[in-house]
Parts: structure tokens; sequence; C-alpha cells
């Protein structure tokens, strides 16, 4: 029970589109007719165009085209670019379906087309990233490493630290999907030490650098997922959660509703169901308090999964019933969707018994999913159908669906459905009394299990490869702070007997008849030295103390100079002064030219014997 309306993740495909809507429409238009630069309209358009994928597809497609229109237009080939990309992003956010996964890699060619064409690299290596990430949907995971490997040498020649990290994410996913595990993490934690390492030097900078590590947790919070390590895909999920509070975009507060709905998913596939449910009514409430009905459609969705998931038909049946229930169908039927409410009505009425109900809602679903859903949707709708004909003592059509299933499960290499479809034929023709294919099929079972038990011996493996891949990390990381310790403390060894060495050639010129000029300019440098080096040491010191915050580092350094300042005019004058005031040979001085002397005036041994 737990994926039988999976086919309703095509719901979260368009998350994204959620936390674009952080401004209200009627504001977007404003924008877009106010903007006093062609970038500035192109922007804006471009904001407008993909907030409308979750209001109205016919006003996002007329705004997507006069931002093509613009572009054109501006002959500029980078808002070209943009703008052609801007579509292709729009349409991928309903990836589960055909027609817009197609739409999505034509906008996707004809920018990278562009690109191409400019010798642009950085646009042409981005567009052909997120052409992986595209084909990872149909899915093709050949045609994704293919595009993955084109971006990656065209970007390795740039200096462009947010794309090289982009790289690493995109190979993460490609990997995963080719169940290459640990290839997977390892492109994941370089993304993520990447990300980590960029500079932030202004507010701006700092959001942006937290963009990108909310990326990189919400990737390993999925790789973490993939391999079934729950706590460590919720630990991330959280961690991504936690950068919003750095990220300086109106969208924040949308993105914390749908983090909240995710993280409660995570906790669901913990088998913590209460702490699940607190999470989704948690999701809606907050989009509830940001009076935006559409952002409760993940929440809404969770909820009648879970139901399912934990085997309360009835109660999925009062939600599909209820306001939230109501509103999660019109949602769906604004949006092309009314085949989903088919087939979850389909699924709930087949789990309570009401298989008249189940019949005819099950059937009104097919067309969209035989000729628009992606395979993976077409799957899990083949299980629920074969399900109820199965439940209906259909045998025959139940035979026919799972054989469907079975053939697509071995197309796209998913080996668990692939197993799910041998075990129910074996057992349906054995019911039949065709023991023959029944014999065929449960052979076809046991040689599945067998690579379903080698899959889960690798997960575990993974799991275990995975753990250490992170000690070996924070290992190397450790290493890398020790070096770099040892050469500051290296670095803070010399500069100390430099400064001594500043100190005593001063003291010596004092001891000898030297201009005062020259003391005085010895001496100037060696206090400053001396002097600018307790500043340096200090400062280290109290950054843990002040945490960077200008308010605390001014009040220091304002302390730290009424200190050291009066000392250091002080220390210099009464030192420079004494060295100066002799101004003719000491008696140190004597004593040290007269020994020099007296060897140089000694005999040699061939004279004392002579």
């Amino acid at each position: 029970m737990t994926r039988l309306l999976l086919s309703l993740i095509l719901l979260t495909s368009i998350l994204p589109v959620f936390g674009q809507q952080a401004a209200a429409i009627d504001s977007m238009r404003l924008a877009v007719s106010h903007a006093k630069t062609t970038e500035g309209k192109a922007y804006w358009m471009d904001m407008l165009a993909r907030t409308l994928m979750s209001v109205d597809l016919a006003q996002s497609e007329k705004a997507g085209q006069e931002l093509i229109e613009l572009a054109e237009e501006s002959r500029d080939r980078k808002l070209m670019i943009f703008a052609y990309r801007s579509s292709a992003i729009r349409y991928s956010y309903y990836g589960g379906q055909k027609e817009y996964t197609e739409k999505s890699i034509s906008y996707y060619n004809k920018a990278l087309n562009i690109a191409r064409d400019n010798k642009l690299d950085a646009e042409t290596g981005g567009i052909l990233l997120r052409l992986a990430n595209v084909y990872l949907m149909v899915p093709d995971k050949d045609k994704a490493l293919g595009y993955a490997n084109q971006g990656a040498s065209i970007i390795s020649t740039l200096n462009n630290d947010s794309l090289q990290v982009e790289t690493e994410n995109t190979f993460g996913q490609v990997y995963l999907f080719r169940n290459e595990r640990i290839l997977a993490l390892r492109h994941y934690l370089t993304a993520l030490r990447l990300a980590e390492s960029l500079k932030e030097g202004s507010d701006d900078a700092r959001s942006r650098k937290n963009e990108i590590l909310r990326k990189c947790y919400m990737h390993l919070s999925t790789f973490y997922t993939a391999i079934e390590a729950y706590d460590k895909a919720i630990d991330n999920a959280l961690l991504a959660y936690k950068t919003l509070d750095n990220i300086r975009e109106k969208n924040v507060p949308y993105q914390r509703a749908i983090d909240l709905n995710g993280i409660g998913n995570l906790h669901a596939y913990n088998n913590n169901p209460e702490l699940a449910m607190q999470y989704f009514r948690r999701s809606i409430a907050l989009a509830d308090t940001l009076h935006f009905t559409n952002l409760k459609v993940p929440g809404y969705t969770s909820l009648l999964n879970q139901y399912l998931r934990i085997n309360q038909p009835g109660k999925a049946l009062e939600f599909m019933e209820s306001a939230e229930g109501k509103s999660l169908q019109d949602f769906m039927r604004n949006f092309g969707m009314a085949s989903i409410i088919d087939q979850a009505y389909g699924v709930v009425y087949t789990e309570n018994g009401k298989y008249d109900s189940a019949r005819v809602r099950l059937q009104r679903a097919v067309p969209y999913f035989e000729n628009q859903a992606n395979d993976n949707n077409r799957i899990y709708f083949y299980t629920q159908q074969a399900r109820f004909y199965t439940r209906t003592g259909q045998f025959q059509e139940a035979i026919s669906t799972y054989q469907k299933m079975k053939e697509l499960s071995d197309k796209i290499g998913e080996i668990k459905m692939a197993t799910l479809a041998a075990q129910m034929l074996d057992s349906l023709y054995g019911v039949t009394g065709n023991y023959q294919q029944a014999m065929k099929y449960n052979s076809l079972y046991h040689l599945y299990k067998d690579s379903s038990a080698k899959l889960s011996r690798e997960k575990e493996i993974t799991q275990v490869e995975a753990a250490d891949e992170q000690l070996r990390q924070a290992r190397i990381e450790r290493e890398q702070l020790e070096a770099k310790r040892k050469r500051y403390n290296i670095q803070y060894l010399a500069i100390t007997v430099g400064i001594a060495g500043v100190f005593i050639v001063m003291v010596m010129l004092g001891m000898f008849k030297v201009s005062a000029t020259t003391i005085k300019l010895v001496g100037f440098f060696a206090f400053l030295m001396f002097f600018e080096f307790i500043f340096l040491i200090l400062k280290k010191n109290i950054a843990g103390i002040t945490q960077g915050e200008p308010w605390k580092d001014l009040l220091f350094m304002i302390g730290l100079a009424a200190l050291l300042l009066p000392l250091h005019h002080w220390l210099e004058h009464k030192v420079i002064h004494y060295l100066t005031s002799h101004n003719r040979l000491t008696s140190s001085g004597k004593g040290l030219l007269n020994r020099l002397k007296g060897n140089r005036n000694l005999p040699s041994g061939d004279d004392q014997h002579s």
C-alpha cells in the first residue's frame, strides 16, 4: 500500500514553482511595466511566467512567449538564452508528463544552439547539465550521463565555482539513478566541500552561498533516502531547512512550507507516522498563514498517501470527501490532472471494497496514463489496475496488466516492480490452471528476487561505505587543518625570529658610533613590526568572541589601539633615546671591537714556532 498513489508525485514536481510565488501576480505584472531596462523587464517576465505555472497554464505560456519575443527583438544572445531556458525550466516542473518533458528538452536545445553558436561556454555548460537532469525524468540514463560529461568538460575550463558545484551535484544525481551509489556520494560530498569554500564577502554573497549549500544538502538527503538511511536523510533535510535563515529571497516563507512537507515524508518513510502527520499539518498551517491556497496541495497529497501507507483506506476516503480533499481535487482539475483524481478514487474505492465505483474511476484514468504519463508513473498505475482486477476475480485482465507492468519495468531497470509482477503472474497462472506459465514466472520471480537480494546487500554495503566515505572526508579535512596550523606556526616562528633579529641589530647599532638617524630608522621598523605582530595575534584570538560582527570588531580595535598606541610611542621613544644619547662607543662596543682586533692581530701557528 506504501506506493499506491505514487503518480501523485506529479504534484510535487511543480514544488519549485511554489517557491517562486513570493509576490502576488499583480505585483509582478506591475514590476514588468515599471522596469527601466530590458534585462530588468526580462527578469520579472521570467518570474511571472514561472509563477503562473501553478496558477494558470495558458497565462504562463503567454508570458513565456512574450519573454522570448522581447529577447529576440533585443538580439542580445545571452538574453535570448535566458528566455528559452526560462521556458525549459517552466515545463520541467511537470516532468512526470511526456508532453511537458518534450517541450522542456526542445527549449533547452534552442538555448543550447544559441550558446554554442556564440561560444558562450558558461551558458553552454549550464544548459548541458540541465539537459542531463531532464533526461533523468524520461528516464534515459545514458543520455543523462552523456550530457553531464559534455557539460563537465566545458565547465572544467572555466573559473566558475557555482557551476563546478552544479556539475558535481548533477553527476551525483546521474550516478544515483544508475545505482552507482558510492560514485554518487563522492560527487555529492565534493559539491558540498566546494560550496562550503565559497566566500561570503557581502550579504548577497552569503545568501547566494546558502542557496548553493541548500541544494547540496537536499541532494544528500535524496541520496540517503535512496539507500534507506532515513535518519541521515532527515539530518540533511533539516540542514537545508536551516539555510533558509540566511537566504535573502522573498520566497523563503513559502519554501519553508515545502520543506516541512518533505521532512514529514522522510519521517513517514522512517516509520514515524505520528511525527510525519505533525509535519504535514505544520506545512498546511504555514501555507494558510501565508494566505496561499495552492501551497497547501503538497501537504494534502502527503496526507492522502499517508492514510494509504498506514492501511487506513476509510480515512483516505473521508479525506477525499472533505474540504481539504475537494481543494486538492480542484487544483488537479485546474491543471489538467483530472485523471489523477480518478486514479486516486479508484485506489481508495478498491481498498474500501467499492469495486463498481473503482472500476469506473480506473477506466477513466487509462487514456492519460497510457498516452501522457512517464514510464515510472505508468508502472505504478498498472500495479493499481492489476490489483483491482485480482480483487474482483478478473484474472485474465490482471495477467495482461501485470505482463505490461513487467515489460515496462524491465525496460527501465525497475527490478523491484519486475519482481512483484513475476510473483503475481506466478500466482495468477496457478489460479487459472496454467501451470506451465506459472512455473516460468516462478523461475523468473526467483531470478528477480536474487537480483533484488543482491541489490539489498549492495544497499547495506553502500550504507557502510557511505559512513566510511564521510569519515574519510572528515579525516582529510582534519589533516588539512593540521597542515595549515603547522604552516601558520612556522610562519609565526619566522616572524618572531625576524623581529628579534631586528631588535638585536638595533641594540648593536647603539653599541657603536652610528648616526642617530640610522638607529631611529631601524628602531621605527622594529617597534612597528613588534606591535603590529601583537595586534595580529590578539585580533586572531578575539575573532572567536566577536564572530566577525562589525560593531564588536570596531570596539575591540578601538580598545586595542587605545592601549597599544601610547605604549608603542612611549617605549619606542625611551629605547631610541637611550641608544642615541651616548653617540659614542660604549664600553661593551669597545670591548667587542678590541676582541675582534685582537683576533685579527693574533700570530699564526707558523710564526709562533719560528
